[in-house]
């Protein structure tokens, strides 16, 4: 069985500009295109996802994941970051991602529950952290295109090279900056500054490649979180 992610991708090639860092033209989407991705997002949680294969289910939970911030965005646009999205219960949850948003096959889920309890321990894969975008100027470009099951493996590389080679590193006064990512997740990327020096190397292109030689520790970590908005600077 395979499942439909046209709609998603002609929503993205509609009002995403693609850059170094791409950007959603948030305030461009129409209304009626609004309801083409809710009607999307609602036919995704209408399926009984657990009788598809795994590389199907991989695709459907990170273009769920995705779609659904844009949503969650869009609900609440204009904002400087997704931060500000403050809706989560409780005091020590800021942000949108401990809200229920979605109910799929009976169960309430929030964006942390299909990223902290579906993706990352059922397919242990640390290049899931460059498909899943979390609407942020620091955050791994959201792709151009729906994620794409027979794709995957060439997707996710795609997606680690691109973040890794222009925005992940940064070599500031002979010190290693690097993303904020690969501190938050450090477990994902080989457990130690070591395993994620290691990860970058795998990745890395000319001149990262050379450039990482020098290091054999990371000097610290940046995150910009303003909102991906073609709108912004």
């Amino acid at each position: 069985m395979h499942i439909d992610h046209a709609a998603w991708s002609a929503f993205l090639q509609k009002y995403l500009v693609v850059g170094e860092i791409n950007r959603l033209r948030y305030a461009r989407v129409t209304a009626d295109d609004r309801h083409r991705l809710d009607s999307y997002i609602d036919g995704l949680a209408a399926l009984p996802i657990s009788r598809y294969s795994r590389r199907e289910q991989l695709a459907y939970w990170i273009n769920l994941y995705n779609a659904v911030t844009v949503r969650l965005v869009l609900e609440h646009y204009p904002v400087h970051s997704i931060r500000d999205i403050d809706i989560s219960p409780g005091l020590l949850a800021p942000g949108p991602w401990d809200k229920d948003l979605i109910v799929v096959e009976g169960q309430q889920l929030t964006l942390n529950d299909i990223e902290h309890r579906i993706l990352r321990p059922i397919w242990n894969d640390p290049r899931l952290h460059y498909v899943l975008n979390c609407a942020a100027q620091g955050c791994p470009n959201l792709l151009p295109q729906a994620f794409a099951a027979d794709d995957a493996d060439r997707l996710l590389d795609q997606a680690a090279r691109s973040f890794i080679n222009t925005r992940a590193v940064q070599i500031k006064r002979g010190k290693l900056i690097v993303s904020s990512i690969y501190d938050w997740f450090t477990e994902d990327f080989g457990g130690s500054e070591a395993g994620v020096l290691e990860h970058l190397r795998r990745y890395a292109r000319p001149p990262l490649t050379n450039q990482l030689e020098d290091f054999q520790k990371i000097d610290g970590t940046e995150y910009d979180w303003r909102l991906n908005d073609a709108g912004q600077p």
